[in-house]
């Protein structure tokens, strides 16, 4: 079986379920992002997820930086 996706191989088979369970989907201005919540009650990028290619050149977005959605 072939699989095809634009997800990363972490993503489709996780290590444990923990990591995976701590990632969720944000839209952040509009911009689709797979983000992990963190301890200090932030999210921190882990991918852009979106297919415009203007998304990966704001560099709010990029992945490792923190955001504050309150």
């Amino acid at each position: 079986m072939i699989l095809y996706t634009m997800m990363p191989h972490e993503q489709v088979f996780p290590y444990t379920e923990e990591a995976a369970s701590n990632q969720v989907m944000i839209s952040y201005n509009g911009i689709p992002l797979m983000a992990e919540w963190t301890e200090n009650q932030e999210y921190r990028v882990v991918r852009v997820m979106s297919t415009d290619p203007n998304h990966y050149m704001d560099p709010i977005c990029r992945p490792g930086a923190t955001l504050s959605l309150t």
